[in-house]
Formats: structure tokens, sequence, C-alpha cells
């Protein structure tokens, strides 16, 4: 069977290495010169800026394409596992160092708030609950008929899917710098930790199962071994070309039609794009769309964007660990200016990425690597980003000078930023989202868009907007639901 594959981000490949080991003949398309979508890679002057995911959690995920192959996942990608997970900085500037040593752990929570052992204990159990349930059990199923929907309705409510995730950690959690961090989790998938569904407590656990890792070489070395593998096994990649239409007759597939104007047949087409832009701009409304799908489409509600800067620096900051989380000193209200109020907030958190931290391979000698990603609001926004830009790195460079890395301006000697116009233009997303539709209980599972295609014969999708949704371990195993429905 003939199958072709949009876009190659990590759902893609994992999609197309997926089909390929169950006999299918495959074409990957990616309209870039590279591979890896979100992941891709930025070169710059002897440093190496990966450009999306940098957490790296369930690496059984990642060697299973190999392994499809009777592969070993060594021979292509080097996961290294990392001792300090994040490291918390508070807007007093206390630290907090967040790994999987229980007894680290118990201490620095005791430290803030004794009666919160117990509760993190607790939290860490329920967790793994969730984690049993929607993990293990229903990452990698199809949730494309009601009827699986209903079947799981009552163990998601008693999982209290009903609760946001900073609720249901503050139902075992009394401090708030200790609710705020055990909360952080929806982030990191594109939902506000105030909404999002409890179900997604289950990274919480999903990390200390498996611990966090770092690829060698950055998160683009494992595209890298993906492409080789690809390479191998026969799977045809076409970079540099965009499909401009997916064309249909009757609302089946039959084949899709490339920015130069050849076509390819196929009744098969798995789109690793983001299914809005699918539905809107290259099926051109040729199929019946339902009153439902309409209504379903219309309703949905998108992640928030991201400003993401990148830096060199001509000196090391050996005090920065791997993963650095800063809080502001709002954070409810920072969080209901991206996601609700849609408006830029001088009290930012962020994220700082520092590979050179365990990678020296990353920076040129004795100079150092980062990225920081800020959550701002998504191009409903109507946000100027050709202005707003400038001002938000100044805004971070401010920022992390006073809170981690003294000097940090005088020290720059590379940089570049990409804003939610990146997202929308390059990457396709709808408003320019960092992780396609948020990760409500309204917008999961059967909630999302389908896997299989609602109004398309032959349209399948994997990636962050289809179920189980964005991070690295959800748009893998969303290649896995295929599995079960082609």
């Amino acid at each position: 069977m003939n199958s072709v594959v949009i876009g190659s981000g990590f759902g893609g490949i994992a999609a197309a290495l997926r089909l390929k080991a169950k006999g299918h003949k495959v074409t990957l398309i990616e309209k870039h010169s590279d591979l890896g979508g979100r992941a891709r890679v930025f070169k710059k002057n002897g440093f190496t800026y990966d450009g999306g995911p940098t957490v790296i959690t369930a690496p059984y995920l990642i060697n299973e394409l190999f392994e499809l192959f009777k592969k070993n996942p060594k021979d292509y990608i080097e996961l290294s596992p990392l001792k300090i997970w994040y490291q918390f900085v508070f807007e007093d500037n206390s630290k907090f160092n967040y790994s999987g040593d229980e007894t680290e752990m118990k201490k620095q929570i005791g430290e803030i708030n004794k009666d919160d052992v117990e509760g993190y204990e607790k939290l860490v159990n329920f967790t793994k609950k969730i984690f049993d349930k929607g993990f293990t059990e229903l990452a990698d199923v199809p949730f494309d008929k009601p009827l699986v929907m209903m079947r799981q309705l009552p163990a998601l409510l008693k999982l209290k899917s009903y609760k946001s995730v900073y609720s249901l950690v503050s139902s075992y959690i009394k401090n708030e710098k200790l609710r705020r961090m055990f909360s952080m989790h929806p982030l990191l998938v594109g939902g506000n930790p105030f909404t999002t569904t409890s179900i997604y407590g289950l990274i919480l656990y999903l990390e200390k199962k498996w611990g966090i890792h770092y690829s060698m070489g950055g998160t683009g070395n494992i595209i890298k071994g993906y492409e080789k593998l690809m390479n191998e096994v026969g799977i045809e990649i076409i970079k540099g070309r965009e499909v401009e239409k997916i064309i249909t007759n009757n609302n089946k597939i039959t084949g899709v039609q490339l920015d130069n104007q050849t076509s390819i047949e196929t009744s098969n087409v798995i789109c690793n794009a983001d299914p809005p832009a699918v539905y809107e701009k290259m099926l051109n409304g040729n199929t019946n769309n339902s009153l439902m799908f309409k209504w379903k489409k219309n309703r949905m509600e998108y992640s928030m964007g991201l400003f993401v800067y990148y830096f060199g620096t001509k000196r090391t900051y050996v005090d920065v660990e791997h993963h650095t989380i800063k809080f502001g000193d709002k954070y409810k209200e920072h969080l209901d200016d991206i996601f609700e109020n849609k408006k830029l907030n001088n009290d930012i958190s962020y994220y700082l990425h520092r590979p050179s931290a365990t990678d020296k391979s990353m920076a040129p000698p004795g100079q150092d690597c980062f990225y920081v990603l800020v959550p701002v609001p998504n191009n409903q926004s109507k946000i100027d980003w050709k202005i707003e830009g400038e001002n938000m790195k100044n805004l971070v460079i401010d920022k992390m000078e006073k809170d981690l890395m003294p000097n940090l301006r005088s020290n720059i000697v590379e940089d570049f930023y990409l804003t939610p116009d990146y997202f929308e233009k390059d990457l396709n997303t709808k408003h320019g989202s960092g992780f396609s539709i948020q990760p409500k209980f309204s917008q999961s599972a059967y909630f999302r868009f389908h896997n299989k295609s609602e109004i398309c014969d032959g349209l399948y999708f994997v990636g962050a907007g289809t179920h189980p949704g964005a991070g690295v371990p959800g748009v893998l195993s969303s290649a896995k639901v295929l599995d079960k429905i082609l």
C-alpha cells in the first residue's frame, strides 16, 4: 500500500517508520530543507540550537522505532539521563533542585513546608493511578467513536479528571511555591495549569518512572538518527516541497499536489501538520463537513504562543543548570493574561535551556549555548511581533541578568528569536499556537481532532493536535494509534 506522510516532526517520522514496518511504500514530504518540524536545528557560528523539544522523557518510545527494524538505538543516538531534572527559581531567588532522588526531594519540600512532605507522597501516588490509566492504558487507544469515550468516563471521573492540574495539586500541597512547581507540567504541552484537565498530572509520574534525558548533540540528533534509519529502510524523503492540496473524490483521498504542481497518487495521507491548517487550507472545502464537525472545529481553544530567544555567550555560566524554570511574581494573573486576556505582561515566567551544561559540543570552547522560552499569547492577540519582539528580547535579557546571569548583555555574542509568527507562517499552526489545541478535558481524547479523520476517508493525523496530545511522548504515541486503525 502507498502512504504519504506530510510533515517530519516526531509524529510524522514515527508514522512513516511504523507504516514502513507494516509493509507500506512510504513517501515523507517536508516543506523545509531539513527534517524535524518543531524539533529542527539551527546552527550559527559554532553554536547548535535545538529548535523545539529539549526535555526527553519515556526514552523507550524513541528506542522502539529503531527496534521495529531490529536495529540497536545506541548505533544511532545517545540518550543521557540528567541528575537534576529542573532547577526551579522563585521570585525571592530561592531555588529547588527537582530530581528523581526522593530523599533529596522530601528534604527540600520539608525545608519549605514540612506538612507538605506527606501531601507530596500522596500526590505522587495519585498521579501514578492517573498514569496507569491515562498513559499506559489509553495513550495509544483510538478515540474515534463516542462509545470508546463513554466507557472510559467512569474511570476518568474517579481520577478527578474534571479538576484542573493546579486544583488537584492544591488538594495535596498547601505551600504556594510548591503548588506552582508541581502544577507546571501542562505548560510543557501548551496548557494552562488552572484549566488543563488533571489527566495531565500523569506527566509528573511519567518523569519519575523513566527520568529525564538529554540527547547528546541535541534533540536534533534523534531526528538525524531517524533520518539515517529511514534512508536505510527505503522510505522516500522529499524535502523543500510543500503539499498545497490534498486531492479527494467523493470524500475519499486520491492523492496530494505539491507546490511545484507535481501530484502523487495515494489513498492514505497521514498529516503531521496541524489539523486546522489541513482542514482549512489543504482540503479547500472539498469535503462534506458535517455541522457537528464545523461546530467542533470552531469551538476549539488553542494553546499559548511561544517567544523563544536563542543566544550564545562568550563566557560560561557554570551555576546555571541544564533546565531552569524561573517563576514570575504573579502566577495565575500572568497565565490569565496569556490564555484569557491575550495580552503581554512584564511579570514573565520562563524556561531556560543550557545544553552546554551537559554537552560541550553545543558551543565553541569556553562558551555557552542557551535558549529561553517564554509563554506568550497566541496570535489571536493581534500583537505586532515586529515591534514587540525586540521589547520582549530586552525584557528577557534584563530578567535573566537580574535573576541568574550577571553581565549577560555584554557577554552575548550570537542571538536570534522566534515569535508566534514563525509558528503560524513556517510551521502552519493555527493562530501561531505553540502546541496546537489546549489540553482541556473538553478537548481531550474523543474531543480532540481524531487520528482518523471524521470527514474524509483515507486521511489520518499524528502530532500535537490529535490524541493523545503534545509533547514528545504524546506525538510518538499518536503514531502508535495508527498501528491500530490503519
